[in-house]
């Protein structure tokens, strides 16, 4: 076979394949017309991009496929190739170089997978125009007094070109007038494809605008414009707000429902609306019944002080689970000012330590509140039990120049208020108890005073070195003498005198009598009196000396109104040790209130009892009043001087 007859074969060949393919073409899924239009002027570049490579066209990232680009010439179509420096096909899409008046027309893409083939026409409008700019033009608002921007439509033959790893630059203009980055302070290039316009104004920025965008494909450099027309709206518009949420962390309790709204403002009457959406896809469940869902946006007027529309739209979890922690639930309010963004952040709450913390708290305050009932109630014994077991705690008294632990006042033979009952109180059963029993050391007028010596230099000497008084009285003891003093009458040796004589013929003068504290008139009668003036003057006044008061039968308030002034108050002060009560079983035995109430709530049982049990409750009462001596340690040579 000879070279021509291959050469015809080879024409014969190609003939049915072209035959075949616009059979083949014919019976192609047609999406028909595409709906945008491509605008050029000659010169430019064109760029007509198919969009049959979409998913929802097949699944082009699995199904193999080619394209094939065609022009439709008076019916029939034409297939296109590559032309060097005027026609350059790249897969889905055409680019017209440099485009002429011939270029215009419609082109139609097939696309073809082993199964099936799909089909879509493309329009090339080309216009002639002398002016600057494009004939046909976009239109965008400024809004005056205020920085606004204007975005350059050729923003996705940008992203196509950067797919291919060209270089761009891009250009505006103002009218026929190009634009420099930061001219005049007002004009300004932001980010890629947008144009910031400072302070706009009607008289200036009222005008055309055009962006030209420059690039080198395939050796050849081409350029491709966009014109705009800026209309400049005179009433402000200010950008939308996002007041919640605010890019924030919130704890939330696993289990637990919750909700956080969406709430943005809207100066003006822009129509803005909101979403929610969970990172991944957009929250469009409005349904209660789901555990995540949207509720209705809600918009609210507002006219004072700014003029706009609040929106506002929650989105709630009927439960919350581990699955909603650490995820940006963010709300989007989309807007011609460019996206609105705001979100929160979902984390497990701290254990909740308010209820230990309460429980413990309460706890410690009931135990507190007890401690303070049980010590009210037990403190004379929770008191002498520290003084036995601690004794260290305290204080020393060995060394501090004190003979006696007490000093014992009560009525003396012949004088008012005597009873051979307590003659016997004061002689066997305090001895018996405080003195052979608990280690204390009395003084006991009529048992340890010295004989011949004088009353008052007795008196004075004795309580100097004793540690407190024990002051035993009945009611007769001070209302008796208080009547018969008012009657004038006079059984002792003192007298009213400027200068009185002791019994050991001791001149003394009036200030040697306290009379401030006195126990009956100004001038004592009886050694008791004298006694209780003493100890009065170092109680009340100097502070130096304990008094402890044994009230030995009750005391009506009849009978307390005409006690001394000093007796009673301090009385009231700190109570009296009542051994009337010692006779009453099965009572708690407390000091003697110092209210009238109380006082009638006393023991009513005159007897006086001749317990001498330290465990009873008077003589705990007793020892608990009674001076507390400390950790004694064994001195033998001052123990030996103060017995002399």
């Amino acid at each position: 076979m000879g070279l021509s007859s291959v050469l015809k074969s080879l024409l014969i060949f190609l003939r049915i394949c072209g035959i075949c393919a616009e059979f083949v073409t014919g019976y192609c899924t047609n999406f028909e017309l595409k709906f945008g239009r491509v605008f050029s002027v000659p010169g430019d570049t064109a760029m007509l991009n198919s969009t049959l490579v979409s998913p929802e066209v097949l699944n082009f990232k699995t199904v193999p496929y080619n394209i094939t680009w065609y022009q439709n010439v008076s019916g029939k179509n034409q297939q296109m190739r590559n032309q060097s420096g005027r026609i350059l096909i790249l897969g889905e899409t055409l680019w017209f170089l440099n485009v002429t008046l011939d270029d215009k027309g419609d082109y139609v893409t097939i696309l073809r997978t082993p199964y099936h083939c799909y089909r879509q026409v493309t329009t090339l409008v080309v216009n002639v125009t002398s002016q600057c700019g494009r004939p046909i033009k976009s239109n965008q608002s400024l809004t005056s007094g205020v920085n606004d921007r204007l975005g350059c439509p050729l923003n996705d033959i940008i992203k196509k070109l950067n797919s291919y790893n060209v270089t761009t630059s891009l250009t505006w203009y103002k009218g026929c007038d190009p634009i420099k980055d930061g001219q005049a302070k007002k004009y300004f290039y932001i980010a890629t494809t947008l144009l910031q316009i400072n302070r706009v104004s009607v008289s200036e920025d009222k005008a055309t605008f055009t962006c030209t965008l420059k690039f080198n494909l395939s050796g050849i450099t081409g350029s491709m414009s966009e014109t705009i027309d800026a209309l400049v709206n005179e009433d402000y518009r200010a950008p939308p707000q996002m007041h919640e949420p605010g890019n924030e962390v919130i704890k939330a309790q696993l289990g637990s429902s919750f909700s956080k709204r969406c709430l943005v403002f809207v100066p003006g009457s822009e129509d803005v609306s909101i979403a929610w959406s969970d990172g991944n896809k957009l929250i469009l469940n409005t349904e209660p019944s789901e555990r995540i869902h949207i509720s209705e946006t809600s918009k609210r007027n507002h006219d004072v002080p700014k003029k706009g529309v609040w929106l506002e739209q929650l989105l709630v979890f009927s439960e919350v689970t581990e699955k909603d922690f650490y995820i940006n639930f963010t709300c989007k309010a989309p807007s011609a000012y460019g996206p609105l963004e705001g979100y929160f952040t979902l984390l497990p709450a701290d254990p909740n330590i308010i209820i230990p913390i309460g429980s413990v708290l309460g706890g410690a305050m009931v135990l507190f509140v007890i401690s303070i009932i049980v010590y009210y109630i037990f403190k004379i014994e929770i008191v002498l039990w520290l003084r036995k077991v601690f004794p260290v705690l305290y204080t020393n008294k060995d060394l501090d120049g004190r003979l006696y632990d007490a000093y014992v006042a009560y009525p003396q033979p012949g004088e008012v208020g005597f009873s051979k009952e307590m003659e016997t109180f004061a002689h066997h059963t305090l001895p018996q108890v405080l003195e052979h029993a608990c280690g204390y050391k009395l003084f006991i007028a009529s048992r340890d005073g010295p004989p011949g010596q004088a009353i008052i230099d007795s008196v004075e000497e004795t309580i100097q070195t004793s540690c407190c008084l024990l002051l035993l009285y009945t009611a007769s003891t001070f209302t008796s003498n208080q009547h018969m003093s008012s009657t004038g009458s006079n059984n002792n040796n003192f007298t009213k005198s400027g200068n009185t004589s002791d019994n050991g013929g001791r001149k003394t003068n009036d200030n040697d009598s306290c009379t401030s504290f006195n126990c009956n008139e100004v001038y004592p009668d009886t050694r008791q009196q004298l006694e209780c003036v003493v100890g009065m003057h170092r109680t009340l006044l100097e502070g130096s000396l304990k008094v402890i008061l044994v009230e030995m039968e009750q005391i009506s308030p009849a009978q307390l109104a005409l006690f001394p002034e000093s007796v009673r108050h301090l009385r009231k002060k700190q109570g009296a040790v009542c051994w009337w009560k010692n006779t009453k079983k099965q009572q708690r035995w407390r000091t003697c209130s110092k209210s009238r109430e109380d006082e009638d709530k006393c023991g009513q049982d005159t007897q006086w009892s001749p317990s001498t049990s330290p465990s009873s409750r008077f003589w705990k009462e007793m020892r608990y009043h009674m001076p507390v001596r400390g950790k004694r340690e064994m001195y033998p040579q001052k123990a030996a001087l103060l017995n002399v």
